[in-house]
């Protein structure tokens, strides 16, 4: 099986390629950014001389920054690979629901898991009626990872301040209501509708982000049968064939679910524990080409 992985190089892809060899695969790390796609006759996509409607998979990896151009045409590029017939994981779709917060938060509501208070809008005075009403906020940007952008906000006059400076930048509101968490939360890893492990993240001194890529420590933990279904729900919900769900235990007894990542980073996981995280992925890509040759190979053919 010959897969492409996209996305930059670095700890995750080289960890994916030795999973793919390892099961006798190749794998072909190439970045977003060398897409070129042609219309016309049959029509085509591909990076440097590879072509990707040839391969048997693509691995989505993390989608650059970039223009909301740059950022659309990579997504549609995903879309168009997996309507020719190319499994992605995750797909496109996923990615799309995964990587935008209040799209998530919608989504996990209407599955009916428990999410947190949470209020999105783009005025201010709507903004700060909702930050009065919650007291205490976390405001965070609608796209955006390992804790980065987010404020805690509980004074009404900084509240104000931050939201006049996030309406210059035409920034959507996204409040949320703080939930005293004790400083931790829990990573659960989803992959083909099994939580394969968890990981306690815990704050550093003075901080309430637990994120590790702030200084956060991680330690493996037992789930809960009770919040493992909560993990698994969300992965559905979002349509992940694997994803970082966090959960987030209240000191009132309530867990609530928080982001679902389909595009998760392992490591932490990996570092707690004795998991083969990439493997674990890669059985599921395999798993999802099979069923996908079958499926073709029942479908009706084309007159």
């Amino acid at each position: 099986m010959r897969v492409v992985i996209l996305g930059a190089r670095g700890w995750h892809t080289d960890e994916l390629s030795r999973a793919l060899i390892a099961r006798q695969h190749t794998a072909d790390v190439l970045p977003y950014e060398g897409l070129v796609a042609r219309a016309g006759g049959r029509g085509r996509l591909s990076i440097g001389t590879t072509g990707l409607f040839d391969v048997d998979a693509v691995i989505a990896r993390i989608i650059p920054a970039g223009s909301l151009d740059q950022i659309i045409y990579r997504v549609d590029a995903l879309h168009w690979i997996e309507e020719r017939g190319v499994p992605v994981l995750n797909s496109p779709r996923a990615i799309e629901r995964s990587v935008d917060k209040f799209y998530t938060t919608a989504l996990l509501q209407e599955a009916g898991l428990p999410v947190p208070d949470t209020v999105v809008c783009e005025g201010v005075d709507e903004a700060m009626a909702a930050a009065l009403d919650m007291g205490d906020v976390i405001v965070k940007p609608i796209f955006g990872s390992m804790g980065r952008g987010m404020m805690r906000v509980s004074d009404p006059d900084i509240a104000y301040r931050v939201f006049r400076t996030l309406e210059q930048l035409q920034a959507v509101f996204y409040l949320q209501r703080a939930v005293d968490h004790g400083g931790r939360d829990v990573r659960v890893f989803v992959v083909s509708a099994r939580a394969i492990g968890a990981i306690e993240r815990r704050a550093p001194d003075g901080d309430w982000r637990t994120n590790v890529s702030r200084g956060g420590s991680a330690r493996l933990v037992d789930l809960p049968a009770e919040w493992e279904q909560l993990a698994l729900r969300a992965a559905v919900a979002v349509g992940a064939d694997y994803a970082g769900v966090d959960l987030l235990p209240s000191r009132d007894g309530r867990v609530f679910v928080l982001e679902v990542n389909g595009i998760p980073g392992w490591r932490a996981l990996q570092s707690a524990g004795q998991l083969d995280v990439a493997d674990t992925i890669v059985d599921c890509l395999e798993r999802r080409v099979d069923a996908a040759r079958k499926e073709a190979c029942n479908a009706p053919r084309r007159v």
